[in-house]
């Protein structure tokens, strides 16, 4: 099972261990919808761009945060097995990035320039809760594009990674 072991809600959580549950979150969502993704027998071309899109904004936040050129586009046209190796370069390179802060790196300024030419600055705690919040409306869409085309979804649902249980589901 991709879930994890149920854990016990602790009192007090820093802003930077919020910031790397929902992260934890988000390579566990990846993995669900990469597993339902490799179980269709013909992948729709949408589907894919809506993955692939997934994890080339996650990759290009992450280059932003680390003060580098990106290795993928926002919207990467790549095949599906790229798309294993991306995820794998973003969950280890984000697991890095995460592993070196300490609770005052959430309010460090981050400048950057967006793909529009367009330049700003946010802090890296409002950076991550965006990559949060942006793959886990994008797996929602595909969720449901897997629905439209007949295929099993992958619930993604964050209380269900916290709690180690899958989402209830209605029988149909």
């Amino acid at each position: 099972s991709l879930l994890p072991t149920a854990r016990v809600a602790e009192h007090r959580v820093s802003a930077l261990d919020q910031l790397r549950s929902l992260w934890q979150h988000a390579e566990w969502a990846d993995r669900c919808i990469q597993g339902a993704l490799a179980g269709a027998a013909d992948l729709p071309t949408e589907i894919l761009r809506e993955y692939a899109h997934v994890l080339g904004a996650e990759e290009v936040w992450l280059a932003r945060i680390e003060h580098r050129a990106a290795r993928a586009p926002v919207w990467p046209q790549v095949s599906f097995a790229a798309t294993e190796f991306l995820g794998v370069q973003v969950r280890e390179g984000y697991a890095a990035a995460l592993a070196r802060l300490d609770d005052g790196s959430v309010d460090e300024p981050i400048t950057y320039t967006n793909s529009a030419g367009q330049t700003f600055t946010n802090t890296l705690g409002e950076i991550l809760l965006h990559v949060a919040l942006h793959g886990q409306y994008h797996r929602g869409k595909i969720n449901l594009m897997l629905r439209q085309e007949g295929l099993e979804p992958a619930p993604t649902d964050y209380i269900a990674f916290i709690r180690g249980a899958p989402a209830a589901r209605r029988k149909s």
